[in-house]
């Protein structure tokens, strides 16, 4: 019964910080396809929301007298099933604006093995920003984009399979990312959750994101631990080899201890400093004064 009444608890004060912010609808009148999902959206736990088939964004606005007009679209992981919106989503976005970038937290639709759908939501959402940067007080030149775990991967796609200047984000800042869908270093369930029990190779190759990087692929950062057994590091030195291939600038972090979903939580380890790290950069970019 204490459970019951702690995790109530939880849902209202969820509920509390959400209304203080601005919900977005990513389709207000409907999205032209769907992702064909039965189950209805629920939480899977406190901070897991799972089954999402309504897409929509929250913006969490920097402090006018701290702006300095960047921006940042965050998708939260979750193995294309859910997302982890408090420790991927709310927290990462409050750290932001606490440096004076604004942030949304978006909610995209689980792809239920219709690859195009997370993709298709992220591209909307950072359509809408453009649109609105004006309103915002964003600069159209400094909206970029991070992701955490498969939230990740989504990010990573956003970054290499843009087709013109308002999907290309300005930068891509990636935690412990799934990155390639090959089958010998991907995580499963994301693989799956995405392209279906048995992808085509064009498929896997299409979504492996380390094959899809260009010269006019965004400068980026990846934060990754070594001892990460859901999702091999390897995915974010492909990803850096490919980067540095076709001279993007471009930093991996690696931490020996940290597993795997570490958020910016501090636990009294060395990974607990990556958001410094982070801040650099930021500065380095010019994101931040």
């Amino acid at each position: 019964m204490k459970k019951k009444y702690c995790f109530l608890f939880f849902l209202i004060s969820c509920a509390f910080i959400l209304s203080a912010q601005q919900e977005i609808k990513l389709y207000p009148k409907g999205s032209k396809e769907s992702n064909q999902l039965i189950a209805k959206e629920s939480f899977r736990d406190p901070e897991f929301i799972a089954n999402i088939s309504d897409p929509r964004m929250y913006l969490f606005p920097a402090a006018n007298e701290k702006a300095t007009g960047a921006a940042v679209l965050i998708c939260p992981g979750g193995g294309y099933v859910g997302v982890s919106q408090i420790k991927e989503g709310s927290e990462i976005a409050k750290w932001f604006n606490d440096l004076g970038i604004s942030a949304f937290v978006l909610y995209y639709r689980m792809p239920n093995g219709h690859a195009t759908i997370p993709l298709t939501d992220a591209q909307t959402a950072l359509k809408i920003i453009h649109q609105h940067s004006k309103d915002w007080s964003i600069d159209e030149n400094k909206i970029g984009i991070m992701g955490f775990s498969a939230g990740g991967h989504l990010a990573s796609t956003v970054g290499t399979h843009f087709k013109n200047k308002i999907q290309r984000p300005a930068f891509m800042i990636l935690g412990y990312p799934v990155v390639t869908m090959k089958k010998e270093l991907t995580h499963g369930g994301s693989r799956t959750n995405l392209l279906g029990e048995n992808p085509s190779d064009d498929l896997v190759e299409l979504y492996s994101n380390e094959l899809q990087v260009t010269k006019n692929t965004p400068p980026t950062f990846i934060v990754h631990a070594i001892d990460d057994k859901t999702v091999p590091i390897a995915n974010s030195e492909q990803l850096l080899k490919a980067l540095q291939a076709k001279n993007v600038p471009a930093e991996l972090h690696k931490f020996n201890v940290g597993g795997h979903g570490f958020g910016m939580r501090q636990r009294g380890i060395p990974v607990d400093n990556w958001p410094d790290l982070l801040k650099t950069w930021l500065q380095a970019n010019h994101l931040i004064k």
